[in-house]
């Protein structure tokens, strides 16, 4: 009869990876297949001996008639759903992925079977498990893989808090910067640098950082509290020599820059408002066939002679001789 290796104690079973020794395989000696990929995992730690599984094994060796349902896989399953309780089964078979070769992978369902009259069975699967080769794994629940995904984002978080609370510095003058870290590959680059080149090393300049530093050191504390109260009395207000009015598109200075232009009307003297208006319209001509008329000369409307004006004079054109 042969003895699981199950053990109560010892690391988690899904930390693990069991593999038969000499000993497990000299009861295979036709290898991992079919038949006895069952049989092989009997061995491992995964096994739990109170199981169906045990009980077909240990009826097909000491009665005959029931050792013909050890004899192929489909027969010992067979034998497994005609009973209820606990059983472990092939779930999937290994993906064929050429002709005569697969992936060599077999899961098996650690599962409860309930009968129920009339209805199919109720199955509860409790575990998974992989059979790769010789190596056989249990696989994470879904309570192990969320919790493990948590703490390696929490560790990297944790990791990364310092890293930003160091690169970032608070002055006054500045408020709060940020500084992108140096490597250690960085600084070792930059000293080899400096010291083939004959540059003084990097301890011996004072970087910007250091100075603005030192000057912020310097401020008085009483100037720090002034500013704060300043910022927090008038923080909200804003304060202008020409605060800029208009809508927008049309801003405009209220005391300098573009104003806008307004016509300027002319204002009205009291004095001449009593005043006619004046006709500019000269009188019609008279009529020389009516009544004290006589011929027009032509010279009604020529304009006055200005006094002191010189009269001008007339050229005289030659006439052009034409040579005989």
């Amino acid at each position: 009869m042969a003895k699981s290796l199950n053990v109560a104690s010892g690391p988690p079973l899904d930390e693990i990876q069991w593999k038969g020794d000499a000993a497990v395989m000299e009861q295979m000696p036709w290898g991992i297949h079919s038949n006895t990929v069952l049989f092989y995992f009997k061995f491992s730690p995964f096994y739990d001996n109170t199981s169906n599984n045990e009980v077909l094994f240990q009826q097909g060796m000491v009665n005959r008639d029931m050792a013909q349902f050890l004899s192929t896989r489909e027969m010992f399953e067979g034998r497994l759903n005609t009973m209820s309780g606990l059983e472990f089964r092939v779930a999937q078979e290994p993906a064929e992925t050429n002709p005569g070769g697969g992936t060599g992978v077999w899961v098996i369902n650690k599962q409860i079977r309930q009968k129920r009259q009339g209805q199919e069975d109720e199955i509860q699967i409790l575990s998974t498990y992989f059979v790769v080769g010789l190596n056989i794994y249990m696989a994470p629940t879904l309570f192990d893989v969320i919790s493990g995904r948590i703490a390696s984002i929490s560790s990297k978080v944790s990791t990364l808090l310092p890293i930003a609370d160091s690169v970032q510095s608070w002055s006054p003058a500045r408020g709060r910067t940020y500084e992108m870290p140096t490597s250690q590959a960085e600084k070792s680059s930059k000293q080899l640098g400096g010291t083939a080149t004959g540059d003084k090393p990097p301890n011996a300049k004072k970087s910007s950082s250091a100075l603005m530093s030192t000057a912020t050191s310097e401020i008085p504390e009483s100037l720090i509290y002034e500013s704060l109260m300043i910022q927090e009395k008038y923080g909200e207000e804003f304060m202008d020599e020409n605060p800029i009015t208009g809508k927008p598109g049309e801003f405009v200075l209220s005391s300098t820059g573009r104003k806008e232009k307004v016509p300027v009307q002319p204002a009205k003297n009291p004095a001449t408002a009593a005043l006619p208006a004046l006709n500019t319209k000269a009188p019609p001509a008279e009529n020389p066939s009516g009544p004290g008329g006589g011929k027009a000369t032509g010279k009604e409307t020529k304009s006055p002679k200005t006094p002191g004006m010189p009269k001008p004079k007339r050229r005289k054109s030659k006439m052009a001789v034409t040579p005989s």
